[in-house]
């Protein structure tokens, strides 16, 4: 009996015809608790940044639109039930929305992929990790509703009672590297301190979040509570400005971040910006490789590189340079770049013909300067559906110095840089010498010491052999990378406005 021969894989054209994801255009938004016809005439086209093609379309927004959106977020705050209901009761919301989120997983999974090129690998964990962060800030409910009762330090006759009310309506802005998370860790404790929102996502990932409004809708949150516009960064400045926002939290490019942070200024509105990163992995001598080997694909080009934290600068000892480029590079070169949506796929397109070119850019100016390309350095030839893609060739730089612009610039695209370091002093200096401060990694065998170099570094987040960030710890960056925090208590209280209420003993 003769034995079926393999199957051969199915094409980046098949993939998307099973998928069955049309031409998607829409001509709405969500506000009041439905989606309501925009009121503009402009469009903004989504591509699929694997194949050139365009697929989707949504509504380039209007002041109008911003206004709707934002007045029903009023009317919710104002004089909605959200803001009344306990704590508890709202938690039970996110846990509902949490589930219907999993219950959309496939469907989202599928359209990010199609709208930055997020290898399916990745996104396909966008729901699980969305509905684990509702779930945690679910899990905060019990410290919002009571107040804190404090005593004055020197007169036991004096008390105060801390209250602690939801700062209002506030505008969330996110960017399209991790359209789904990086809006619901702004979401999630909104919604539990009793805010009401309006969101605004980047101009090429719109389509996505709609399945987490249709979640929020699913589990019964009220009309106004949630609202969301679609349109360009034109919006998004109307939405920042606009009079009756009480605050603003972005992810995004420290540029944009700078242009928010002065308008907050100029209102005196408060604004939590988590912006650009240019972290450095810094490995010391006794560093296991083939334990670094195993996690430097997550930890240092997670999503093609288009990530905030990434270490993309990696810092080796003169004495183990050499061994250290030949394993980033063969590891690197060893994983496969292709379709987004072919599960087996690591490295996939830059998201953007504009992210393309500067990824580009960046790899021609590190040759210029004197970098040596170990692997990568050009665009890729694909070819068939993808032949029009934007990808670009995972790359490794080897002799790296400090002052080139591959070292100080922030990428965001599949391109690692290697520099020297003669000793430890000499490393932190150049892990520190950087406008930025929002991730890094210490590799090394000694963990105690690892964590004593960690402390050193000048930065929001250090990981120990590896990098991920945790639901339950702060999360921010210093300097250039932003200002304030997520995730964690620290993160809820970023939702909160807080009141002093001074008592004193009745005198009888």
């Amino acid at each position: 009996m003769s034995q079926p021969g393999p199957t051969t894989p199915p094409t980046a054209a098949e993939r998307r015809a099973h998928l069955d994801l049309p031409y998607t255009a829409v001509h709405d938004h969500f506000i009041g608790g439905s989606w309501r016809a925009t009121s503009s005439q402009r469009r903004n086209d989504v591509t699929d940044p694997a194949t050139g093609e365009v697929w989707g379309s949504v509504p380039d927004g209007s002041a109008e639109d911003v206004d709707a959106a934002v007045a029903s977020a009023r009317e919710s705050f104002d004089h909605g039930p959200w803001r009344r209901l306990p704590a508890a009761i709202r938690a039970t919301h996110l846990l509902r929305i949490a589930e219907e989120v999993e219950r959309r997983s496939i469907e989202i999974a599928a359209t990010v992929s199609r709208e930055n090129g997020t290898p399916i690998a990745e996104s396909s964990g966008a729901a699980a990790n969305a509905a684990g962060i509702l779930r945690y800030f679910a899990g905060l409910a019990t410290l919002l509703d009571d107040p804190d009762e404090r005593a004055f330090p020197t007169d036991p006759t004096r008390s105060t009672l801390v209250h602690r009310d939801p700062i209002g309506v506030c505008a969330l802005i996110a960017p399209w590297n991790f359209p789904i998370n990086l809006m619901v860790i702004k979401l999630a404790p909104a919604l539990l301190t009793g805010c009401s929102v309006v969101m605004k996502p980047a101009s090429p990932t719109p389509l996505s979040f709609r399945y987490i409004l249709d979640a929020c809708r699913a589990a019964g949150v009220p009309e106004g509570v949630v609202n969301l516009v679609t349109g360009s960064g034109r919006l998004g400045d109307a939405l920042v400005r606009h009079r009756d926002v009480d605050k603003v939290a972005f992810t995004g490019s420290t540029p944009v971040g700078r242009s928010i942070a002065a308008a907050a200024g100029e209102l005196l509105r408060p604004v939590t910006l988590e912006l650009g990163g240019k972290s450095s992995a810094l490995v010391l001598p006794d560093a296991d490789l083939d334990l670094m080997a195993s996690r430097l694909i997550k930890s240092c080009l997670r999503n093609t590189g288009q990530t905030c934290y990434i270490s993309t600068r990696i810092l080796a000892p003169s004495h183990r340079y050499a061994e250290i480029v030949d394993m980033v590079a063969e590891t690197v070169r060893s994983q496969p770049q292709g379709d987004p949506l072919n599960p087996e796929t690591v490295f996939g397109p830059c998201a953007t013909a504009s992210q393309f070119n500067t990824v580009r850019g960046y790899a021609e100016s590190g040759l210029a300067e004197g970098a040596i390309a170990i692997t990568g350095g050009r665009p890729s030839t694909m070819s068939g559906a993808l032949e029009r893609g934007y990808f670009m060739e995972p790359t490794v730089f080897s002799e790296v110095t400090p002052e080139m612009r591959i070292a100080r610039e922030e990428i965001f695209g599949p391109v690692l840089t290697v520099l020297r370091y003669d000793d430890l002093d000499n490393a932190l200096e150049v892990a520190n010498n950087t406008s930025f401060g929002l991730g890094g990694i210490v590799f090394g065998e000694d963990e105690e010491h690892a964590q004593q170099v960690a402390r050193r570094m000048d930065t929001g987040s250090v990981g120990i052999n590896f990098f991920a960030s945790n639901h339950a710890a702060p999360f921010g960056g210093r300097h250039d990378s932003g200002l304030g925090t997520e995730y964690g208590p620290e993160g809820l209280a970023a939702y909160l406005s807080y009141q002093s209420v001074h008592r004193s003993a009745t005198r009888r």
